[in-house]
């Protein structure tokens, strides 16, 4: 899939950075219950927006920003033209769908064109985004360890947030389905996509509440996603 052809280093840069935002946003607005809650109560609304948002902005940065970019540095080694690339129906529905309190993060992705790629190399810059997520995972939960009761509440709940999003995203991508990474890992390489997913998943089941309804929630969205993205990016 090609990204913009005269794409410049400032655009793909400006598009990184809305997408950020947006998800910043959108994630943050989930948190405290949607737009809702400011009908409810605006105090506390805006209060408990201003404690999770520079939370959200941490997280979401390091898990969205260097999944993405890991994308990209792995593509351009196999000689590729790689590029993040948003699209206003997408920050549209993110936003949207974090303001009604239930989030759809899917701001934009790191478009790839190359002449030929094989599949061993497209599975690679595929697997090279949630290996980035479970390597920042690794680093929050060793000095979450390390601090203990050292880290005071807020802290401690910063390190959770990351710990939570990075196992997240890494598990929505590796969903085995078009255009998520796991569907280009398993074309790739079926037991390294069995071994990392279930990596994934007994981490996520020890270190996060994360429901089956809300895995049963990410598959039906991953499949809307799946129908939807070829007409939206081409």
């Amino acid at each position: 899939m090609p990204i913009r052809e005269h794409m410049s280093v400032a655009d793909e840069l400006r598009d990184i950075i809305i997408a950020d935002i947006v998800l910043i946003l959108a994630f943050s607005l989930t948190l405290v219950g949607g737009i809702f809650g400011l009908f409810s109560n605006r105090g506390s609304f805006i209060s408990n927006f201003l404690i999770v948002l520079p939370v959200v902005a941490v997280g979401v940065t390091l898990s969205f920003i260097l999944h993405e970019l890991m994308h990209k540095f792995v593509a351009q080694r196999y000689g590729a033209i790689a590029g993040f690339r948003t699209n206003p129906i997408f920050l549209l529905i993110t936003f949207a769908t974090g303001a009604a309190g239930f989030l759809l993060g899917m701001p934009g992705a790191t478009m790839i064109y190359v002449q030929s790629f094989t599949k061993k190399e497209n599975g690679i810059v595929s697997l090279a985004g949630p290996a980035t997520n479970l390597v920042i995972f690794a680093i929050t939960i060793a000095v979450f360890y390390y601090m203990g009761p050292a880290a005071n509440s807020y802290l401690a709940n910063a390190l959770g947030f990351i710990i939570f999003i990075n196992l997240f995203l890494a598990f929505f991508n590796m969903l085995p389905i078009y255009p998520l990474d796991g569907s280009k890992v398993i074309a790739w390489n079926m037991p390294i996509y069995a071994a990392v997913m279930g990596a994934i998943i007994i981490l996520l089941v020890l270190f996060t509440a994360i429901s089956i309804t809300y895995i049963v929630y990410l598959l039906v969205i991953a499949i809307a996603l799946s129908f939807f993205y070829r007409g939206i990016f081409r």
